[in-house]
């Protein structure tokens, strides 16, 4: 998953060799194919062995990312990226495998787990291609990466479970599965609608972030804005914290109060995100434990939904989440070429303003 956001501290070397439009492009493209990974890939973990899955999409990954390294061109770096999107969704494998394997009653404690792993490394992937990417140049980033979903593919092969699926539908059938769902399962619906705005907001920030602090008056390298990712990481750990409240007391609270959260932190990096390093500090562990923690909330009590349907209850899941992080991504790069910083701010703020009503009005 951490494949996907590689790009984002290293937008100002890459707008420096393809132009201005790079900033929309790549970002977008890269989440626009994570939702299409989603979509098709996700779903076949409730016909076939979830493992051999996670393993071909590594190795199939390796090459997309050693594509983005060679690319010559935007329109081939951006197709590249969505290659890199749809593949780096074995990830979303691995939760619903948790899901299944752990007991009813720690569900959301052992999401929560599972979470805090793929969350970090998201974050902190942020920090090493700022830092790769500040000493060699964006496309060593990718060359490295590509090796490292090689050694992941091994890991996988090595350590994951096997499985036995007594369900044996065909790619059709699971896919009109899916819309089945998502017309019966009101709290599925609910949860990914809540969720889908959270990462709008996310993305509209993250996407947008070295663009800021890579001008005046910060002036960082892309090394520099990589490190807001080691931020982020405390947000992460509230993962674990999250699901063991939600296994305890619902969905609902905790939902709710991660919604609060990031739209708080909209409001502190309007009033001051444009020239406070310690704004946009405190604004990226507000959002990132906001976002995390209803994260977890709302995976958990989407997964005790339907047993059995679990991966294709992610692809609901996350098909809008990532919809609407590819909206918010392009809408937030948008807001930053035409207005600037408060535009960006704006849009994270009407996402999770959002967000926070269909929390409040959820049952």
């Amino acid at each position: 998953m951490a494949n996907i956001y590689y790009n984002q501290p290293l937008l100002g070397l890459i707008v420096a060799e393809f132009g201005d439009r790079a900033a929309l492009w790549v970002p977008t493209t890269a989440l626009v194919g994570y939702g299409l990974g989603i979509v098709g890939l996700v779903p076949l973990g409730d016909a076939l062995p979830r493992r051999r899955l996670i393993v071909l999409q590594c190795l199939a990954l390796a090459l997309a990312l050693l594509g983005v390294g060679l690319s010559g061109s935007l329109v081939s770096l951006a197709i590249a990226h969505l290659f890199v999107g749809i593949l780096a969704s074995a990830a979303q494998q691995a939760v619903p495998f948790a899901a299944e394997l752990a007991p009813d009653a720690s569900r959301g404690r052992v999401v929560g787990q599972v979470m805090t792993g793929l969350l970090t490394g998201i974050l902190l992937a942020r920090t090493a291609s700022g830092f790769l990417g500040a000493h060699l140049g964006w496309r060593p980033v990718f060359l490295v990466a590509s090796g490292v979903a090689v050694a992941m593919a091994g890991v996988a092969a090595a350590t994951l479970p096997h499985t036995h699926h007594t369900q044996r539908l065909r790619y059709r059938a699971l896919m009109t599965s899916i819309l089945h769902l998502a017309r019966t399962q009101p709290v599925l619906r609910t949860a990914s609608l809540s969720q889908g705005l959270l990462f709008a907001g996310f993305n509209a920030f993250w996407a947008t972030l070295a663009l800021l602090v890579e001008a005046p008056p910060f002036g960082l390298t892309a090394a520099g804005a990589g490190l807001f990712g080691v931020i982020g990481v405390c947000g992460a750990f509230v993962a674990p914290l999250s699901g063991r409240f939600t296994d305890r007391s619902g969905a609902k609270p905790v939902v709710l109060g991660g919604s609060l959260l990031v739209a708080l932190s909209f409001v502190i990096l309007w009033a001051a995100g444009s020239w406070s390093v310690v704004a946009v500090a405190a604004g990226v562990l507000l959002i990132d434990i906001g976002m995390n923690g209803a994260l977890i909330a709302n995976q958990t009590r989407a997964y005790a939904l339907v047993p059995g349907a679990r991966g294709r209850i992610n692809t609901v899941l996350f098909t809008t989440v990532f919809v609407f992080a590819a909206l918010g991504a392009y809408a937030g790069s948008q807001a930053f070429l035409l207005v600037g910083w408060p535009g960006v701010c704006a849009v994270g703020l009407t996402f999770s303003t959002l967000a926070v009503l269909v929390a409040a009005r959820d049952r």
